[in-house]
Parts: structure tokens; C-alpha cells; sequence
């Protein structure tokens, strides 16, 4: 259970850095560079000792990188807008697992003990106290709608991508082939890649646009803002894609090799009460007793988990 616990610190790290270009950049732009970054290492990594895009698990990795790097980010930067962080958060966290462990039982027939079940369910109790607003959020029916749309979405991208990893890696020993950690995480950042581009020339082409119709005078002084902005944020994009598509995806492929979705992903879900003494640190962020407490339960969840995940 090594793997997973890794993988959540570098989320974490991923997820505090990820904030902090996000808010300089935007979140499209921010999280399209990172994915570039680290699409880079990867592949220098795979393309030198790893196995590259080749393999029978290939086609599977990419369809869960498309799913779980592509559409499942895509839909979690609509769900911030709308339900706010700390509701996006929980989405993405509690019901990935859940959603994973059904689609794992029904389509690989992979079954958990009811102490892997109840632990799992500690986890996710732990999680939810901790990230559940302390107050009602003023927002349109409508927003409210489609940000459960796009959080569920979220959720159900990152459960079956998780799944589809499983499925790749059982395809893998079928075929007599040991895929590492790097390259299938290196296979799946190249799906997420394929839906990431397309969405990013969106973004960029209505702000080319905007540049082309504005005065001279403002294009100038929106380059100078824009150089400004990437000095500032280039240290934080790096990190990020460092600590998470490359190093932490790795980890997490690495984990779900060993272990079924519905353990290894309750063990992730601790990633956002991971986060709170990175956010103390940078972001000057103080958890509230609540958040402490939640953390405390999804801890002693993940601590048991791994016991009885050896057993």
C-alpha cells in the first residue's frame, strides 16, 4: 500500500502548486501546460528504458487517460466555478471509489472483503466531514445542477479510468507483458492529451480573438501582463506537473498494478486533508476542527485498510 499513500502526497503537493498557477494563468491554461510537462518526462523516461506506446494494454491505457486525464478534469474545472472547492473536492474524492468499486464488481467481478468495505466507508466518512461546507452556498438552481452534472461526471471519469487501468493490467499478464509504473502512466497521459489539446485550442482561440480586436496599446501591456504572469507562475506549473501527472500518476499506476480500485482509491481520497498542511504552509490556510477531526477518521481508515489489504 506503499504506492497509494505516495501517490497521495504528491497529489497533494500537485494539488496546492496547481492552485497557485491556476489563479495566475487560469485553470484551463494552467492545467494544459502541466499535462505538457509532464507528457515530457514521461515519455523521456518510457521512450528510453520504459516500454514506450507499445504493448497489448496500450489501447486501454490511452481510453483511461482520455476518460480519467481528459474528461474527468475537464468536467472537475466546470464543477469549481459552480459548487466551489470544497463541494468539487468531496465529489471527486468520495464517490470515485464507490463509483470504481461498482464498475470493477460488475464488469471484472473483483469482490472486497467487509472489512476492506467498512474501512472503505470509514475513509470516505472521514472525508466528507472534513470537506462538507459549513454553510449554505448562494447559487442558482441551475448552477446548482450542473455543477452535481459536472461533479459527478468528475467522479465517474476518475472511477472508470481507474477501473480501465485494472482491465489494462490484466491484458498486460494475459499477453505475458510487465508494464511499469512510468509507462502506463505515460500511455494514459497521452489519451488525457487527446481530449486535453482540443479543449485548450477552444480556450485559446476565443482569446486570440479578443487580442486581435483590442487597440495596440492594450495588446502591448496584455503581452507585458502575460510575461509577468508566466514568471510568476512557471515554478508552481512545474511543480505541479511534476508531483502530479508524472511522479503521482505514476504512483498510482503503480498501486492500482497490486491492489483492486476499491482499495487504492479510499487511500487517495485522504488527499484533500493531505493537503491541509501544504495549504498552512503556502497558502496561510488554518483547518477548522471539523476538518481536523474528518481527518483524523479517513486516517485511522486508510491505516486499517492497509492492514487488512495484507491480509
Amino acid at each position: 500500500m506503499l504506492a497509494a499513500f505516495v501517490t497521495t502526497i504528491l497529489f497533494s503537493i500537485s494539488a496546492v502548486s496547481g492552485s497557485r498557477s491556476s489563479r495566475v494563468l487560469g485553470g484551463t491554461e494552467a492545467h494544459f501546460w502541466r499535462l505538457c510537462f509532464a507528457t515530457f518526462l514521461l515519455g523521456l523516461i518510457a521512450h528510453t528504458i520504459g516500454g514506450a506506446l507499445a504493448g497489448a494494454a496500450f489501447p486501454i491505457l490511452f481510453v483511461s487517460g482520455c476518460v480519467g486525464f481528459g474528461i474527468s478534469d475537464l468536467a472537475l474545472f466546470q464543477t469549481l466555478p459552480r459548487l466551489g472547492s470544497r463541494l468539487s473536492v468531496m465529489f471527486g474524492s468520495c464517490l470515485a471509489s464507490p463509483i470504481a468499486a461498482l464498475i470493477e464488481w460488475l464488469w471484472l467481478g473483483t469482490k472486497l472483503t467487509q472489512a476492506q468495505l467498512l474501512c472503505s466507508f470509514t475513509i470516505l466518512t472521514g472525508v466528507a466531514i472534513a470537506l462538507t461546507p459549513g454553510h449554505h452556498l448562494s447559487i442558482s438552481r441551475r448552477q446548482w445542477g450542473w455543477g452535481i452534472f459536472f461533479g459527478l461526471l468528475a467522479a465517474a471519469g476518475q472511477g472508470f479510468g481507474a477501473v480501465l487501468s485494472r482491465k489494462a493490467y490484466t491484458v498486460a499478464v494475459q499477453a505475458h507483458e510487465n508494464i511499469d509504473g512510468i509507462t502506463a502512466a505515460y500511455q494514459r497521459i497521452v489519451g488525457g492529451m487527446a481530449v486535453t489539446v482540443p479543449a485548450f485550442l477552444v480556450v485559446k482561440r476565443a482569446a486570440l480573438a479578443q487580442s486581435i480586436f483590442a487597440e495596440a496599446g492594450e495588446r502591448r501591456a496584455m503581452g507585458l501582463e502575460k510575461r509577468e504572469a508566466w514568471r510568476r507562475a512557471l515554478p508552481w506549473v512545474l511543480l505541479n506537473g511534476l508531483a502530479g501527472p508524472a511522479l503521482g500518476v505514476a504512483c498510482y499506476q503503480w498501486a492500482l498494478k497490486n491492489y483492486p480500485t476499491g482499495v487504492v482509491l479510499p487511500i487517495v481520497a485522504i488527499t484533500p486533508l493531505v493537503i491541509i498542511p501544504f495549504s498552512t504552509y503556502l497558502e496561510g490556510e488554518r483547518p477548522t476542527l471539523r476538518s481536523l477531526l474528518g481527518g483524523a477518521i479517513a486516517v485511522i481508515g486508510a491505516v486499517a485498510l492497509a492492514f487488512v489489504g495484507r491480509h
